[in-house]
């Protein structure tokens, strides 16, 4: 269902002509009377001919100027050989078009900007600003600020100071009086920083306006009357002792304040509205420190926009709906097609005859081509819904899906993941398609290597995975150096030698992401024997000392050194692997056989893990 209420009230926010960003003038401000402090606006990158304001500086009709050189551009951007060191902006204004003055200051303080206004009034307050920016980029270290000072007729007024590296306009601007009998001043900007490295500015918005007491027409906000009402009276309100005796002059506007014309006879502190036929009526008030001076464009002030709306009493609505839909006015709902007439009081009081004539149309069954890409991966965000060639309908149209509501005819929702989405299409007759998206997902992309494993140090393990589609890449961390890798290591087979926790990620066909882990704990245990009699008297039985070890959990027997009990080496052997007979001591030294008795061994075994542990003890020859 619709809601229309019997009248609609404009909203409109304005703002009053004495507001500005450099707070130098405590009242309101007239036009500006330099109407060139813009610079103007105009396709060419560069203005073409030389403007001829700057004294002492030459003109260049490429960018960037070098230093003692100017030009006027609506882009620094655009120049294809901006200094690295230099911002790339347009002017401080919304026209993409619009022109700025870029200086690169020469190497000696001196004039940059110079301009004569005549026609001006004596006694009389004015306001001299302008919009500076240092074109230095923010960061850049090295460079000298610009510091620009403002005169009248030579004689200097304000001073800048430096201009920081902000990236940001900023406005700098003073207010001053004319002398009396003075109607003609020159304003100037002179550079006072050196040239160089840096002093690189870019000028824009100079204004020159009168400045006089503050002048209002209280309140701000819209002032609303019935068309079967009273008139109502406005009042100027004027605070501030620049202008001892006010001359005042009501204008009227009929195009919602783009021009103003006098209201004849209108010079009083009050001005009553009498006009009672609908709509909406902008007024505001000059003001002048005399009857002559309010003639002078360059010598008044401007007050405040005071808007007036004349609510109407009869108001006409119509409508067309769709069928089985409604629409509701003033509280009162309507289904059938016909006239209505009723009366109403609106919201700020005012009796309303509003006549409501409704037709219906027939539900015409809205139809819509729907597209969307289907996932690789159940997780995806990146599927597309594109909603297009809608029929049947009245456009335009207006189209809901899920959260976000659009206007078509054709729009397309990106980012979405697989699932069910409400989609409502409605015409601008309220008919509607009510539907339901579903975008499905795929079955997600799953690894499985089995459970956790508890070994001892030198056995085997062999590990297997499985996965619900074919697979790209696997890849193990930590690496599996101590295994074989088979089928892009689906499967692994090896000795692993320390406890380690594995994250295996895998990578499909078709893209996705699948992860899982194995914990290998591999217990240290030392699988070594060392006997501590032999019988070297070749019958074939223990005739040979040596180490025994269960392999691959011990590798290799690094040293084995046999001593005397006096501390006599008369064994050694080094570097051989275990239960190995051969390598071991047949108890002889120098070819001779040792009486039976007990002997020192050092043996150095090196195990699967790296680990190289020293065993020592005693053996007895018996024969």
């Amino acid at each position: 269902m619709r809601r229309i209420h019997p009248t609609t009230y404009l909203l409109l926010f304005f703002i009053t002509p004495f507001l500005m960003r450099a707070q130098i003038c405590d009242g309101n401000l007239g036009e500006n009377i330099f109407t060139d402090g813009d610079f103007g606006s105009g396709v060419t990158n560069i203005l073409s001919p030389n403007p001829m304001i700057a004294p002492g500086y030459d003109y260049v009709f490429t960018g960037p100027p070098n230093d003692g050189f100017y030009t006027v551009t609506n882009n620094t951007g655009a120049w294809p050989l901006l200094y690295n060191t230099w911002l790339a902006i347009e002017d401080n204004s919304d026209d993409p078009e619009g022109y700025m003055m870029v200086v690169n200051a020469s190497f000696s303080p001196g004039l940059f900007y110079e301009q004569t206004i005549d026609g001006l009034c004596d006694n009389t307050d004015y306001v001299f600003t302008a919009d500076i920016i240092n074109l230095i980029a923010q960061g850049v270290t090295g460079h000298l600020a610009p510091n620009v000072t403002f005169l009248i007729d030579g004689e200097v007024r304000f001073t800048t100071g430096d201009i920081p590296q902000t990236n940001e306009w900023n406005t700098y601007g003073f207010t001053f009086t004319t002398d009396p009998g003075q109607t003609t001043v020159t304003l100037s900007l002179r550079n006072n920083a050196p040239g160089g490295i840096g002093n690189d500015l870019a000028l824009d918005n100079i204004s020159f306006q009168a400045c006089g007491p503050l002048a209002q027409i209280l309140p701000f906000t819209i002032a609303n009357i019935c068309e079967d009402g009273n008139p109502i009276e406005l009042e100027a309100t004027i605070t501030g002792d620049q202008f001892p005796d006010p001359a005042i002059q009501w204008q009227r506007s009929n195009d919602e304040g783009q021009t103003w014309e006098n209201i004849p006879g209108e010079n009083g502190l009050t001005y009553t509205h009498a006009e009672l036929a609908a709509g909406f009526y902008y007024y505001r008030y000059l003001i002048a420190n005399s009857p002559t001076n309010l003639q002078n464009p360059k010598c008044r002030i401007i007050s405040n926009i005071k808007i007036v709306r004349v609510a109407p009493k009869f108001h006409f609505i119509n409508d067309t709906i769709c069928a089985g839909t409604s629409i509701e006015i003033g509280g009162i709902e309507f289904t059938e097609p016909g006239s209505y007439v009723d009366s109403l009081i609106s919201d700020i009081g005012c009796d309303s005859i509003v006549t409501v004539t409704v037709e219906i149309v027939d539900d015409p069954e809205i139809t819509a081509q729907v597209d969307f890409t289907l996932p690789n991966c159940a997780d995806d965000s990146n599927i597309q819904v594109n909603i297009s060639n809608i029929q049947n309908g009245y456009p335009p149209y207006d189209i809901q899906f899920d959260d976000f509501l659009v206007p078509g005819p054709e729009v397309i929702f990106d980012n979405l993941t697989a699932d069910a989405y409400p989609l409502f299409i409605t015409d601008r007759f309220g008919c509607n398609l009510l539907d339901t998206v579903t975008i499905p997902a795929p079955e997600p992309f799953v690894i499985e290597f089995g459970p956790d494993l508890s070994i001892d140090l030198g056995e085997s393990v062999s590990i297997s995975g499985t996965t619900n589609y074919s697979i790209d890449q696997i890849l193990w961390t930590p690496g599996i150096v101590d295994f074989n890798c088979m089928e892009g290591c689906l499967e692994i087979s090896g000795f692993p030698t320390g406890t380690t926790e594995y994250i295996i990620s895998a990578t499909s066909e078709l893209g996705c992401m699948a992860f899982d882990t194995v914990f290998i704990e591999v217990n240290t245990v030392r699988e070594v024997y060392i006997p501590n009699a032999f019988s070297p008297n070749d019958d074939g039985l223990n005739d040979v000392f040596t180490v025994f070890g269960n392999t691959p959990n011990v590798v290799e027997i690094e040293t084995l050194q046999i001593f005397d009990r006096w501390g006599n080496l008369v064994f050694e052997n080094n570097n051989f692997p275990p239960n190995a007979i051969d390598a071991g001591w047949n108890g002889k030294f120098g070819g001779r056989s040792l009486k039976n008795d007990v002997y020192l061994y050092v043996a150095e075994i090196r195990f699967l893990d790296g680990l190289t542990e020293t065993y020592t003890g005693d053996v007895v020859i018996l024969r």
